[in-house]
């Protein structure tokens, strides 16, 4: 299993707003590809900025390329982050999931 991990910086006023946007779009599109093991969205809320982290599991680099395209380190934006991010990160980053203890449990 690969963990693919991306980081965001929202506006801590927009930051509702903005996880509302990522589970009608992006966390929908990550699960409707096949492949994709699910998603965590992680929000900090630090100094008035809201840290967005993503952890989608994938089975394979092929299925995270369905998503993403060819270069699978280059993030993935949708034109409607501009209204929301401080940022675009260029890159994303992969993990090997190395299972020492029980799996989190779905809520799905």
């Amino acid at each position: 299993m690969i963990a693919r991990t991306w980081h965001g910086r929202v506006p801590a006023a927009k930051s509702d707003a903005y996880a509302e946007f990522l589970d009608k779009k992006g966390i929908r599109d990550y699960l409707a590809t096949q492949g994709n093991d699910g998603v965590y969205v992680l929000r900090r809320i630090e100094n008035g900025v809201a840290h967005f982290l993503l952890i989608s599991l994938w089975d394979s680099m092929d299925s995270i390329r369905s998503f993403a395209g060819q270069d699978v380190d280059k993030a993935y934006y949708y034109p409607e982050d501009k209204d929301f991010l401080l940022e675009f990160e260029p890159n994303v980053y992969h993990y090997e999931v190395l299972n020492f203890g029980k799996p989190a449990k779905s809520h799905g």
